[in-house]
């Protein structure tokens, strides 16, 4: 059976996706469609840590978020 890319996942060749070729295949689309990436805050897309930012003074995070182009309003620490 082949999966959602046709053979591009079949390694061996045998028209059968394998177990491990299967894996592959999902990994693969899991990659593409960013799930790891939807499960990021603002914050940690932008290159931030939330923990980090509680520790630093209000007019630090304020500089630190403007720097990253968020708007410091819009965060409560």
């Amino acid at each position: 059976m082949k999966g959602l890319f046709g053979g591009l996942f079949d390694f061996n060749h045998d028209g059968n996706l394998s177990t491990f070729e299967q894996a592959a295949e999902f990994s693969f689309l899991h990659e593409m469609l960013g799930e790891n990436e939807g499960s990021k805050t603002e914050l940690e897309l932008s290159g931030l840590d939330p923990n980090e930012l509680e520790f630093m003074n209000a007019e630090e995070r304020r500089e630190v978020l403007e720097d990253a182009g968020l708007d410091p309003d819009e965060y409560d620490f």
